[in-house]
């Protein structure tokens, strides 16, 4: 599974405000709505509830955010680059400015723990990191996720 098959350049969003990580997660469920054809509401629900288990924000700026949901027919990623970073209650209390958010459907078992972890691998390369972070745009950073 390649980046490109979960996620299009019209889910990254360069230089995104977000004054809170509730704040975050209502704006990236907002988009994420508009895309999928999920309600608003039923995605920041599910994304809190997995928050509410433990944060998702691994370190070194960066969280991956991510739901199961009953009604969604394929995996879709979104990816964020806040405009200034965000207590996201990380486990080493960094605040957060990449965000990968993750949306699976509920049966994706297998698919949905792969890309979980190819996320994870390119949000803990810390030089993929740093060419993200220095992105100016939208496609640049759709280009950096897609490399």
């Amino acid at each position: 599974m390649k980046i490109s098959d979960i996620m299009k350049e019209n889910s990254v969003y360069a230089d995104l405000k977000a004054g809170s990580k509730r704040n975050l997660l209502q704006d990236l469920a907002q988009k994420a709505a508009a895309i999928t054809g999920i309600s608003e509401r039923t995605i920041f629900d599910a994304l809190l509830e997995r928050e509410n288990l433990g944060t998702t924000g691994f370190g070194n700026g960066t969280a991956l955010p991510h739901a199961r949901l009953e009604n969604l027919n394929q995996i879709y990623g979104f990816f964020a680059k806040l405009e200034s970073p965000i207590n996201f209650e990380a486990v080493d209390n960094r605040p957060v400015d990449l965000v990968f958010m993750l949306l699976s459907p509920d049966s994706s078992g297998a698919d949905h723990l792969t890309a979980l972890a190819q996320i994870s691998r390119l949000l803990k390369d810390e030089n993929t990191c740093e060419k993200l972070r220095n992105s100016k745009s939208t496609e640049e950073l759709y280009a950096l996720l897609n490399n």
